[in-house]
């Protein structure tokens, strides 16, 4: 296993629990290539030397149905007579719905199935909490540059056919009678490293393409083995590798992050965090309802036309779409973190808010002399009696309900000074 220390690395919970040979249930959520179906695959084998008492079974939520899933805990239990536990590896766990997820809990309740499910997507979201609860949440990082470099290089050395060379000079000095078909700087391969994300599997995917290319129809003993590029890892790369799942954790993290931003009155963060949504394929008109957002939170009142601009960016993006309104949102985005700030308004009704939760019974009555008398009867029953226009120092009225009069959720203006 490459990488994950912090979850298996020595000394680790799940590392002594698979030494003892017992798999609990668990839950596998990290992005794409870290090694979750790696895992797995370590469990299978595990399950291999103990053919006697475990079994291992893998299915994939994308290709499988709750059918699949019965037949398999049908197996478990005539299984179970005989004393060998059922590992159930079922990949992109999230795809089963909460319907579909509640197969799982009586057999895992009762321990006819050991459960390992294996999510791209933050189980809170996704996961049913009474089946959270049942498996123990195993987080899993994003590869290093190193790790990747490791499983790279190991990659190469199992071809056989591959040879790394540190520099070009290295590839000079390279004993060609070995008939090695290919020669890889170094420096390259670790540009793939940086690239990828963090993500094995498009690491392996672009070398292998890029060897490929390189090696189809090359006859080595004629023209000497083909030096494998830069330019031809790039090529084995077709699209941008950028992480962004609209649904799951990171579409929060990075909303999350431009609001904060724009709070922090940090400019060029807010950029950034606004072109990185986009270029991850966020919906800009979730963008703009953010920026409205923010317009009306954290900027307020200290500059009312902050929330005139951020719709108008709103409605801009309604009209022309992308790829034209990106440069509506990166101005917003960019006005709205320049701009003086106050949460006077947004504080307040958190504090209103949080006073009508607290509320115990029925809430007070309007005040008679504020409520609308359209009819005679409620003229009759003193609706809206001695009501005035006049400003409220000076009309002698009260405007908060019976009870209330004293009560007020804005702080002292100097209070503010500093928002």
């Amino acid at each position: 296993m490459v990488g994950q220390e912090q979850a298996f690395g020595q000394g680790s919970m799940i590392r002594s629990l698979l030494k003892q040979r017992k798999i609990p249930n668990m839950i596998l959520w990290g992005p794409p290539g870290c090694g979750k179906t790696s895992l797995a695959n370590i469990i299978s084998n595990i399950c291999k030397e103990q053919i006697n008492t475990m079994r291992f079974v893998k299915l994939s939520a994308t290709m499988s149905g709750i059918n699949d899933v019965k037949e398999v805990v049908k197996v478990a239990k005539n299984e179970a007579q005989f004393k060998r536990q059922t590992i159930l590896f079922m990949d992109e766990i999230h795809r089963f719905n909460k319907l579909q997820q509640d197969t799982f809990l009586p057999h895992v309740e009762n321990g006819t199935i050991t459960l390992i499910g294996a999510t791209t997507e933050n189980p809170s979201f996704s996961l049913n909490n009474a089946l959270l609860s049942r498996c123990r949440v195993v987080v899993m990082e994003k590869l290093s540059v190193e790790d990747i470099m490791k499983i790279l290089i190991k990659a190469i050395h199992r071809s056989k056919d591959t040879v790394i060379a540190s520099s070009k000079k290295d590839i000079v000095n390279i004993n060609v009678d070995s008939c090695p078909r290919c020669i890889i700087e170094e420096p390259s391969l670790r540009w793939l490293a940086e690239v990828c994300d963090g993500d094995a599997r498009v690491a392996l995917g672009a070398l292998e393409l890029a060897l490929a290319s390189r090696n189809a129809d090359r006859d080595v003993a004629v023209s000497g083995p083909a030096t494998l590029t830069l330019e031809d890892i790039k090529n084995g790369i077709k699209r941008s590798h950028v992480l962004y799942d609209r649904k799951g954790e990171e579409h929060y993290n990075i909303i999350s992050a431009l609001q904060k931003s724009i709070r922090a009155s940090d400019d060029n963060a807010a950029l950034y965090w606004t072109v990185r949504a986009l270029h991850g394929g966020e919906d800009p008109l979730y963008i703009a309802r953010r920026l409205v957002r923010a317009a009306c939170e954290d900027i307020g009142l200290a500059d009312q036309g902050a929330l005139v601009e951020a719709v108008a960016c709103y409605q801009g993006c309604q009209n022309i779409g992308m790829p034209e309104c990106d440069v509506l949102l990166a101005q917003c985005a960019v006005r709205l973190a320049r701009a003086s700030k106050s949460r006077e308004v947004y504080q307040a009704m958190k504090k209103c808010q949080q006073s009508l939760a607290e509320t115990k019974g029925p809430l007070p009555p309007v005040p008679l002399h504020l409520r609308n008398a359209p009819t005679k009867l409620m003229k009759q029953l003193n609706y809206g009696k001695g009501y005035n226009l006049m400003h409220k120092n000076e009309s002698g009225l009260t405007y908060m309900p019976e009870g209330m009069e004293d009560v007020t959720f804005f702080q002292p203006r100097e209070d503010y000074e500093d928002d």
